[in-house]
């Protein structure tokens, strides 16, 4: 009687677990505010090592100065929280021959580069009411020096590692933790130096909202918000980490065996 391979094609699935948020407000790399983060996906098996993955994720993301211990920080009050949607094509490397109906290849650790899209629209509470920062220009976008305002996409570089097991010849289980640079800066609506409160068109500066929000050192003490003061550090990028565990289903074919 022919024997047949069995050959994983591809699979797909669902993972779950956390995200991390770093930049100007937490750029101690501290991870003491995780948020949720949920996904899907796609990957194509090209032999037992390689494969390529499409991957879509949303995740929250946020922080506040209040959890730093750099008194400045502290002074400058500020913080923010935003969705992120994201969509990838990554390439992925098995460390080991892997084969799920196989027990001695049934688990491989991996690693994984990739490319992605992300769209992103950070929100600060204010008096129990919730602001999106973007539209009110907090550090003098479109009114202040020629800044311009800044897009709610950007652009990420997901980097990853993780493992994968077999648990049977059909699902398989993984954990990966992955991290995203990305090229802006404005994941926290924070970036470059502080507008001043008297800068602010008569519409949006004042006690309004904008104004508010720029600075909020007043709530806690003396304001610190005076123009041309640093209010984050432009030169590094925003980033986030994705901590998951996923769970995926295997779609096979069967192959006549090579001969040898």
């Amino acid at each position: 009687m022919e024997q047949y391979e069995y050959v994983q094609e591809a699979e797909f699935g669902i993972t779950g677990g956390v995200a991390h948020y770093f930049g100007d407000l937490n750029n101690q790399m501290r991870l003491n505010r995780p948020k949720l983060a949920i996904g899907g996906f796609f990957r194509r098996q090209f032999g037992n090592y390689i494969s390529a993955r499409i991957s879509g994720h949303f995740a929250q993301l946020g922080y506040s100065d209040r959890y730093n211990s750099n008194d400045f920080q502290q002074r400058r009050n500020l913080s923010f929280n935003t969705n992120i949607f994201e969509l990838a094509v990554q390439g992925d490397f098995n460390f080991f021959k892997f084969i799920p109906t196989d027990p001695n290849h049934a688990f491989t650790p991996y690693a994984s580069i990739g490319v992605g899209v992300l769209s992103y629209d950070p929100y600060a509470m204010l008096n129990g009411e919730k602001y999106y920062l973007r539209p009110l220009h907090t550090e003098g976008q479109t009114f202040y020096e020629d800044r311009k305002p800044y897009s709610t996409m950007a652009i990420c570089f997901p980097i990853g590692f993780g493992f994968k097991y077999a648990i049977t010849s059909r699902v398989n289980v993984s954990f990966e933790v992955g991290y995203r640079f990305t090229n802006t800066d404005y994941l926290d609506d924070v970036s470059t130096t502080y507008v001043g409160i008297d800068k602010f068109p008569s519409s949006t500066g004042g006690n309004n909202v904008a104004g508010l929000l720029q600075d909020r050192s007043y709530e806690i003490g003396p304001v610190i918000g005076v123009e041309g003061r640093q209010r984050g550090w432009s030169k590094q990028k925003d980033s986030y980490a994705l901590a998951e565990l996923g769970i995926s289903i295997n779609l096979t074919s069967y192959k006549c065996p090579s001969a040898r």
